[in-house]
Order: C-alpha cells, then structure tokens, then sequence
C-alpha cells in the first residue's frame, strides 16, 4: 500500500524500518532559521532526515523572487537522490507546524513526479502525545537516483496567476493568518497586505483542536462554501 496524502502516527510506526520508506523532519522558523535543525539535532522521528526550507527546498534570493523562490528542480533531485529517495519510495514529511513547512516538500516531490509521499498527520507533536520515542542518532543513508518527472501543472508565476485574476478564471487563496491578509501586521515581509483578489482562509483551519487534518468531507464542504462565495 502506498500513501500520498496523509499517514497516521501509529502507520508511520508501523513502517519505521520497512525497506525504501524514507522519512523527512521539516521543521523550521522564520524569525529563527536554524531552530529547525537544532530541533532535530536535540530528537527527531527514527530515520528521518533534516530538509531546511531555505538550504534545501529554496533557491537564493534575487530582485526578482519573493522570499523562497523554488529550488533549482536538478539540484532538488540530485539531494533527494543523495538522500536515498529512488523513484520507488515511500516518502512521509512532517513538522511541528500543522504542516506549513512539510507540506512545501510534499509538493515539490509531486512536481517532481513523486507521488508516493504523505503528511505525517499531527506531525511530531502527536507523534510524541501516541507515546512514540524520538531519536539524536543520524539515519545512515544509502545514496541511490531519483529521476525527475516534471509537472509543470501545478504551479502558476506572478503573471499567469494576474491573468488568471483578470479573468476571473481562478480563486486565489491567502493562506496566512487574517492580520497579515488585512496589513494589520508584517512581522517578515517588506510589503504588508495581500494579492489583489485573493481571499482568505487561514491554513489553520485545516485542523482539529488537536492539530489533525479534518475529514476530507467537512474540508470539502467548507471550500465548496468558501469557493462558492467568491
């Protein structure tokens, strides 16, 4: 059985040592940019491997990008390749952040034509709350290839996505908290606000009170309402 969405804590467990299942801690901090990987350092699920947003999933900084422009996709592979993610893989990602930072990496792999890759449901705060031991000593790693498929479908630039916004042919959608969306505050970014036309639902509200994912039902009934009323 494969996973490519969600996998449960107790699933993980299950698997910790199975054959090609590779595990990822995405953990990080905007205001403190190495608190992730100081984090894994001090414990971290068995296996897994550190991913830092800036180091790993992003590119450098230009005029022309915002503050994580995408990683080059050949240098991406060639990590996860070093990594030990063939094209086999199981692939599970999480943090402690509701998924804000893993899920970046879940999407990458899919660009990259990786399906089989799943969000660590709760991620490690619920992995700990199941009773499940964390580790401080380092996976080894087999290097192996991972050949990328690209699918350009699944992102849009600055000028397809005002296009699309004039036509009215998308709903954009601002996943940040409601402060930032209104330009009532900025703790990152130079320039506060959002993206004309876009609306705004909180990433937040994907979650439990106890940090899970809700059902898929009520989250496909709550952006058929939210969509509906664009």
């Amino acid at each position: 059985m494969t996973y490519k969405i969600l996998i449960s804590a107790e699933t993980l467990n299950q698997h910790l040592n199975a054959p090609d299942w590779v595990i990822f801690d995405c953990r990080f901090s905007l205001a403190e940019p190495e608190a992730g990987g100081s984090a894994y350092r001090h414990g971290h699920i068995p296996g897994a491997r550190y991913a830092h947003l800036d180091k790993d999933l992003s590119s450098a900084i230009t005029d022309h990008t915002g503050r994580h422009p995408l990683p080059n996709f050949t240098v991406l592979s060639q990590k996860l390749g070093n990594w030990g993610v063939s094209n086999h893989s199981q692939v599970v990602v999480y943090d402690d952040a509701g998924g804000a930072f893993a899920d970046r990496l879940w999407w990458l792999l899919r660009v990259l034509g990786h399906d089989n890759v799943a969000v660590l449901d709760g991620g490690i705060k619920h992995w700990q709350k199941q009773g499940y031991a964390l580790t401080t000593v380092l996976p080894a790693v087999n290097a192996t290839t991972f050949r990328p498929y690209l699918n350009d479908e699944l992102w849009l630039d600055a000028v397809q996505v005002q296009n699309s916004l004039a036509r009215k042919s998308i709903c954009l959608i601002d996943a940040r908290t409601p402060e930032r969306y209104r330009g009532q505050q900025e703790p990152i970014d130079p320039v506060a606000g959002h993206i004309p036309g876009a609306i705004n639902r909180p990433f937040q509200l994907n979650l439990d009170s106890q940090g899970l994912f809700l059902t898929p039902d009520v989250l496909r009934n709550q952006f058929k309402q939210l969509i509906g009323n664009t």
